[in-house]
């Protein structure tokens, strides 16, 4: 029953946005009610692991470790933009940057998002995987084009407009699928549960081109090269909150889709078809990544350019696959989530106190805003893989799987790639952190909520740096086995 709640109390958070009229109250009562999810989501997750058996209801919700992974990744950025948003959104609502009116429609649209989000994650039908996926679309598009502006209305039409095709594209790779399935696996169902259990007996050439169809279809939701063209503009445009959520969890949503057709399409044909197209297109996307963000100026497309780099990762870990490559990328969905809210909640402080996301304009960020200068040098470390952070331990994973098999130039490709990117973020960030600060620019107050949300993130980054706690690890290592097929 937990999976009701998870759901329920999103839908009874954006309802009771119509109704609560004081702006703080309203920010309050939504991350609490985000710490209650986050409560629901702990115990179901526990009792997967605990009983080493899924969760199904109604033979249609299904939860398994591989959901529990993502259920867990967006339960905790959910916890940390609530949070955040209490004071970001209050200030422009005390500014007068937008209405009361608007203020109501964030908290709205933020728990549709969150409520989309998490249903992609507990539906066994795959059909409704796509229709949650496209329902994500649909509610973060508005939060993209939030303030209305030219740039904005810009980037949420290219948005929809880029990730409708690619969403159509899986929609027919998910009914060439279910063709395939009713014909040979004698099957009148979507479901991924009985789906598994036939695939052997799937024509290969047809689960071949299905997955192409697939990997393309949702590979533009994940931001992976070359389908990638709507996501640095939708991440600079977008408010700091959602921001995160884009990069942290939006973008994993349909890499978890992509993973329930991969094993589908492992036990068919075997694990290599689907391995090298994941390596192909992951090793492309960081090193498009890393050329745009050397040259980058912006400071949100920046971070923009480094989800596609870690999307990138993930893809490589999951295609050199194995006991240690699943772990790794499985690890790094977490790792990057958390690390990326960090620094796009730094951009959305530094933004609000420069009033530009021009890198060349922002200065002195240490002496302007102490605490999230700090944060941000920290989370930038974090993000670039060094130790003893916690990204760090989830790309030596990946790499250390990368030696084990063998593929020694995917190994090299991608430590050329993270060590011109390391250089690359740290240059940029630096620069606008220890620079000389605007003779203008006075020191500023920073909100008690906000440090919260950073200490909160830190606490993940630090501490998976040194450390997996026991229930992250058995939730990997159970979802490692489903990846694998066992």
């Amino acid at each position: 029953m937990e999976i009701l709640f998870i759901l329920g109390i999103t839908v009874i958070l954006a309802l009771g946005a119509v109704f609560i009229n004081n702006g703080r109250a309203l920010g309050i009562v939504n991350f609490l009610g985000h710490l209650v999810i986050a409560a629901f989501s702990l115990r179901i997750v526990s009792f997967v692991i605990a009983a080493k058996q899924a969760v199904s209801l109604f033979n249609f919700f299904y939860i398994d470790a591989l959901s529990g992974i993502f259920i867990l990744t967006i339960s905790v950025l959910n916890i940390a933009a609530s949070l955040y948003s209490i004071d970001y959104m209050n200030k422009d609502l005390t500014e007068g940057v937008i209405t009361a009116k608007k203020f109501k429609t964030y908290y709205i649209l933020f728990n549709l998002f969150a409520f989309s989000m998490f249903f992609v994650t507990v539906v066994d039908n795959l059909g409704m995987i796509w229709v949650a996926i496209e329902a994500t679309t649909l509610t973060s598009a508005f939060l993209v084009g939030f303030h209305n502006n030219k740039s904005s209305v810009e980037a949420a039409w290219k948005y929809i407009i880029i990730c409708s095709v690619g969403i159509t594209l899986a929609l027919f790779g998910t009914i060439l699928f279910y063709y395939t399935a009713s014909a040979q696996g004698g099957i009148r169902s979507l479901n991924w549960t009985e789906m598994v259990l036939v695939a052997s007996k799937l024509d290969p050439r047809i689960i071949k081109t299905a997955f192409l169809f697939i990997l393309v279809g949702y590979g533009t939701k994940a931001g992976i090269v070359p389908m990638h063209t709507w996501l640095p503009d939708a991440h600079s445009q977008a408010l700091s909150p959602i921001s995160a959520l884009l990069s942290g969890v939006l973008l994993k949503t349909a890499i978890y889709a992509i993973l329930r057709f991969t094993v589908i399409v492992n036990k068919c044909v075997g694990a290599s078809y689907a391995g090298n197209l994941l390596i192909f297109f992951g090793l492309l996307s960081l090193v498009v990544s890393a050329g745009f963000i050397l040259v980058q100026k912006d400071l949100k497309r920046l971070l923009a350019y480094s989800s596609i780099e870690h999307i990138g990762i993930i893809c490589v870990g999951l295609g050199i696959g194995g006991a240690i490559g699943f772990y790794g990328a499985l690890l790094h969905v977490f790792n990057h989530a958390v690390t990326k809210s960090a620094m796009f909640f730094g951009a959305g402080n530094i933004v609000k106190k420069y009033k530009t996301n021009n890198m060349n304009m922002i200065r002195g960020v240490i002496k302007t805003l102490p605490f999230t200068g700090i944060v941000v040098i920290i989370a930038t470390f974090a993000l670039a893989g060094s130790p003893p952070f916690s990204i760090f331990i989830s790309e030596i994973i990946i790499l250390v799987s990368a030696f084990t098999k063998g593929a020694y130039i995917t190994a090299a490709i991608l430590l050329l790639s993270i060590a011109v990117i390391f250089a690359g973020i740290i240059h940029h960030i630096s620069r606008m952190v220890f620079g000389r600060r605007p003779e203008n620019m006075a020191l500023s107050h920073e909100s008690a909520g906000g440090k919260t949300a950073f200490l909160f993130l830190l606490v993940f980054i630090c501490a998976l740096g040194f450390r997996i706690p026991h229930l992250l690890n058995g939730l990997l290592v159970s979802a490692v086995e489903i990846l694998k097929g066992v």
